[in-house]
């Protein structure tokens, strides 16, 4: 690792991290990191992402990132679980595997329930099944192996639910009913998004790298949902009411926010912001950004749920919570006269420190 990669383990406000696994399978060319940063409140629960990295660097930082961002999420959502990320570098359209997979699950297995996998960018059902054959500690499986199926189903069912509350607050009414919303990534999470939208009644925008998922929407909904050809097109529509990000990390940056057109920020993509002071910018040009892992909780409830015996109506219902949460942390930051980003951080943090003191009695 660099000195950079090592500079933000050992850094307070980003990193804190309580553990780092390099893992490394030469047999199937498994590469992975297993990142946990906090148990304060239960075992590490987060997902596995599968991606081709520039750099195992860069693949060690955003496992850093994700992991800290899963501690403050879990803590939000009211879950007793700590935060832990895992990602596994390589192309999952070249390098996956049973075989690869079942490695993984091993190093999964061998931390001994300090974390718990599910999935993420690049892992679906069928590959938690497998991870599953290694280890206790996989979720996000499908029904017929004891899970609970697709996450993203209620991951998209929190972003609307933020998004409904991000409505409430700034124009006294949940409805998204003619707002124009920009959806940015309609995949796993985003299409699902897509649909609660419509039914909503909102003018829906669309685009994605992946023609085909774009195509899906179009040719389910024709004349009811229009695209672009990107993400930069996207942002800068006139009239934009709502800007929902359903891709990787990093959309809300030094380019993007001077830029975009929407009064409000909602969507399930992890780590928007690309880094510290971002979320006072959107804030100096009076956009509302409602922080993307208190919108974006829904999978995590879910898949949280296997560990006690899977309910989708009980998950559902915790997963509706999200509009109250989203709701008070909005007004705790006018009343601290902060970014909502900062109050949600706050409310996450104290709860943490009383998991900790909790156990330290």
């Amino acid at each position: 690792m660099t000195d950079g990669v090592l500079h933000t383990l050992f850094r307070s406000e980003q990193g804190g991290h309580e553990q780092v696994v390099l893992c490394q399978d030469r047999a199937t060319g498994l590469k992975a990191v297993i990142a946990i940063h906090s148990t304060a409140l239960g075992p590490a629960l987060g997902g596995t992402r599968f991606h081709a990295y520039a750099s195992d660097e860069e693949a060690v930082l955003d496992a850093l990132n994700l992991s800290r961002g899963m501690s403050y999420k879990n803590a939000l959502a009211g879950l007793d679980l700590g935060g832990g990320k895992a990602v596994i570098i390589g192309d999952p359209d070249v390098l996956k595997s049973e075989e690869l997979l079942q490695a993984y699950g091993r190093f999964v297995e061998s931390l001994g329930g300090r974390y718990v996998t599910a999935c993420d960018v690049g892992t679906y059902v069928a590959d938690m099944d497998v991870v599953a054959r290694e280890t206790r500690w996989a979720t996000g499986r499908s029904p017929e192996n004891g899970g609970a199926g697709d996450s993203s189903v209620l991951t998209a069912f929190g972003v609307f639910q933020g998004m409904r509350a991000s409505a409430q607050h700034l124009w006294g009414d949940p409805t998204l009913r003619g707002r124009k919303v920009g959806v940015a990534g309609v995949g796993k999470v985003g299409h699902y998004l897509v649909e609660h939208l419509l039914e909503d009644g909102a003018e829906v925008v669309i685009t994605d790298v992946r023609e085909e998922s774009v195509r899906r929407i179009l040719d389910k909904h024709p004349g009811k949902v229009t695209a672009v050809v990107d993400t930069d097109a996207l942002i800068r529509i006139e009239g934009l009411d709502i800007y929902a990000p359903c891709a990787l990390g990093g959309a809300l940056n030094d380019e993007t926010v001077p830029a975009l057109t929407a009064t409000i920020v909602c969507g399930a993509a992890n780590n928007q912001l690309a880094h510290p002071g971002i979320e006072k910018d959107l804030s100096d040009r009076g956009i509302l950004y409602a922080p993307d892992y208190v919108v974006n909780a829904g999978g995590v409830i879910q898949v949280a749920d296997e560990l006690r015996g899977f309910d989708f109506d009980r998950c559902k219902a915790k997963a509706t919570k999200i509009f109250d949460t989203t709701l008070e942390i909005f007004a705790r930051a006018k009343a601290d006269g902060i970014p909502p980003a900062a109050a949600a951080d706050r409310i996450a943090e104290q709860r943490m420190a009383d998991g900790r003191a909790a156990r330290a009695v």
